[in-house]
């Protein structure tokens, strides 16, 4: 049996107790509820899903103020209107990202083929034939799960993750995105086990543009200094891996494009500093082109160069 069967067929790995526990129903529930969304097309999803992104808007003052301060910063060329109207298209994408989500988690592999065009699949191979381990490198769009949830019909990998607050939340989309992925999941701060997989051959995926506090430096993002992690260099180096960046798009017709890059060259170079710009360079230029599925309502800049005030 396959890596990929072996996970496929893991016993659902929430223990009872936490299921059985009240304060977890409510969660329980919503996601049952988003389960049985997925069975309406995808273009009533899309429509419900941007509904709902209204309602987070209109709800959630404090997003929105992440939100308005991370446009005002990286779009300053937009007016107030422009960037109000940016504002209100991502909370309608952030609302589709939820669905996307559960379309992700429990859509089948024959209904998402049909709905995405895959552009430099060749990039990929070229990666995986040189026997070399190969980083997936992407960006916190609000479609992320949907995205790599593409991937994962091209090739298996090892899904990164950040620990969530939520143990029965966590469990949850550990077990699908290993169930999807073929391959185990790492926790994001686990270096060891990802230069393992890395050495091994495996591919792992990987999303450097949070601010995760640690090994990072400051280098601009949209002109802005933002506290930006350093590993995806130092991960390249220590495992002698490619790096091969891909980005995810929600076309206006409601389909989807996956584009995959060739592999960076010469990277990582001898200078960390401007390794680390170039990521943060790509993922502008994939930003630009849908800006509003970017996921804005992460405070990206919550940390500032000294003697700078807070943003947030």
């Amino acid at each position: 049996m396959s890596t990929h069967q072996q996970i496929a067929h893991t016993a659902f790995p929430v223990p009872w107790r936490r299921i059985a526990n009240p304060a977890n129903w409510p969660l329980l529930l919503g996601l049952g509820l988003l389960r049985l969304l997925t069975l309406l097309p995808v273009s009533a999803q899309q429509v419900l899903g941007a509904w709902l992104g209204r309602g987070f808007e209109l709800l959630g003052t404090r997003r929105r103020h992440v939100v308005e301060t991370n446009l005002r910063l990286c779009f300053p060329h937009l007016d107030s209107q422009q960037r109000r109207r940016l504002q209100h298209d991502h909370f309608a994408a952030l609302g589709c990202g939820l669905l996307e989500t559960a379309l992700a988690w429990w859509g089948s592999d024959a209904r998402l083929r049909k709905l995405v065009t895959v552009e430099g699949l060749e990039h990929l191979a070229q990666a995986q034939a040189s026997g070399r381990g190969v980083m997936l490198l992407t960006a916190h769009f609000t479609h992320l799960e949907l995205g790599a949830r593409f991937m994962t019909q091209l090739h298996s990998f090892h899904a990164m993750y950040r620990p969530h607050r939520n143990p029965l939340y966590q469990d949850m989309m550990r077990y699908y995105r290993e169930r999807r992925s073929g391959q185990r999941a790492i926790p994001q701060n686990d270096i060891r086990a990802t230069i393992r997989a890395l050495r091994r051959g495996d591919t792992v995926w990987y999303a450097p543009d949070h601010n995760y506090g640690r090994q990072s430096i400051f280098v601009p993002f949209f002109g802005v200094p933002a506290y930006t992690i350093t590993a995806t260099a130092r991960l390249a180096e220590m495992s002698n891996a490619q790096v091969v960046p891909y980005y995810p798009i929600r076309e206006p017709d409601g389909r989807y494009r996956l584009v995959i890059e060739p592999a960076l060259t010469q990277f990582p170079s001898d200078d960390l500093e401007a390794d680390t710009v170039r990521v943060n360079q790509l993922i502008e230029r994939w930003v630009q082109q849908a800006p509003e599925q970017y996921y804005w309502v992460h405070r990206r800049f919550k940390t500032r160069p000294p003697g700078q005030p807070r943003l947030y």
